[in-house]
């Protein structure tokens, strides 16, 4: 309402205005947002993205012949990154007979393509490294960059025991071995730390032993070469080997933990009148051996002169001139 010169006069503000009417009347929204059909979407069926069960399963065989007549077309370099593709996605290490399988590539072109990769993806150059580990071959993380990786993944470090340790040694070194010989060895009750390798899958059952009482053998897994990064057991170090790094790694920590003497103590050895005298008497003794050193030497010189004096004995050549001799008087 507003108020003009002729008196207060209703105004009614336009549709769509503000504070107007909408455009639409309200049977024409009824219409629209209003419920429908309790049986609208009942009439059609869900689609599905399934592959349909009715049609023939594909041959491997063709399908595999056509993989290998399009590999042998593959350049050097695309081979490559097919092998890189395959083992980023693998969850195990694959041998050369199962990337030939999965790609149809040669073997010789799938070992060559595998050298290259070794010498892209190695220790202390790339974050992603190659290892030939249990018989094929996979990408594993950085040894360097493990402690990144494991805060990343907020996973620990895995750890074995002392005990496990041993036990395992003894399992990869003497298998097929049986319990009792590994008690043998140790000395004490290993039934428990068996199954806890066991359960770790690093230890396997091989069989029983023909023998009274039918012992069960155990021996290693592929777990085992995984969990330590070995190719195959070939790949263990000697006997000698480790009892060599050992005598090396022994005598690193004790020259490392070996104390320096104190300072106190020096001093104190220094004031000690008999080990001063001792030094003195050790001063003596260099000198008289120097002086020694020294004679010897001054022999050995006049030695060396009168042999070469000796040496130089040989008749003096005749006198250039007149070879006629003397002339009679």
């Amino acid at each position: 309402m507003t108020t003009g010169s002729d008196g207060p006069q209703d105004e009614t503000p336009e549709p769509g205005t503000p504070g107007g009417p909408g455009p639409f009347s309200e049977e024409e929204i009824a219409a629209v947002t209003g419920p429908g059909p309790a049986d609208e979407l009942d009439e059609f069926e869900a689609a599905s993205i399934e592959e349909d069960s009715d049609e023939a399963p594909p041959d491997l065989e063709t399908s595999f012949e056509k993989l290998v007549s399009k590999s042998r077309k593959l350049s050097t370099d695309r081979i490559r990154t097919v092998i890189e593709s395959v083992l980023f996605v693998a969850e195990r290490p694959l041998s050369v007979d199962e990337l030939y399988m999965a790609t149809g590539i040669e073997r010789e072109l799938i070992a060559e393509a595998l050298n290259q990769l070794s010498g892209i993806h190695r220790d202390g150059i790339s974050g992603i490294v190659l290892y030939e580990v249990a018989g094929g071959w996979q990408f594993r993380t950085d040894p360097h960059s493990g402690e990144y990786v494991r805060r990343y993944l907020r996973v620990k470090p895995q750890r074995l025991t002392r005990a496990a340790v041993e036990t395992l040694a003894i399992i990869a070194y003497r298998q097929p071995v049986t319990r009792p010989e590994i008690e043998d060895i140790r000395g004490v009750d290993c039934g428990a730390v068996i199954k806890a390798l066991m359960d770790r899958k690093l230890v396997k059952i091989l069989g029983k032993r023909e023998e009274v009482g039918r012992p069960i053998l155990y021996g290693t897994s592929r777990e085992f070469l995984e969990f330590f990064a070995l190719k195959d057991l070939s790949a263990l170090p000697t006997l000698r080997e480790f009892h060599e790094l050992t005598q090396e790694h022994r005598e690193i920590v004790e020259k490392e933990d070996k104390p320096a003497p104190p300072a106190a103590g020096t001093v104190e050895a220094l004031s000690d009148p008999a080990f001063t005298k001792r030094m003195e008497k050790s001063a003596a003794a260099s000198e008289a051996a120097l002086e020694d050193l020294e004679e010897a030497m001054a022999a050995a010189d006049r030695t060396q002169k009168v042999s070469s004096s000796v040496l130089d004995t040989t008749p003096p050549k005749p006198e250039t001139g007149d070879t006629t001799g003397p002339k009679p008087e």
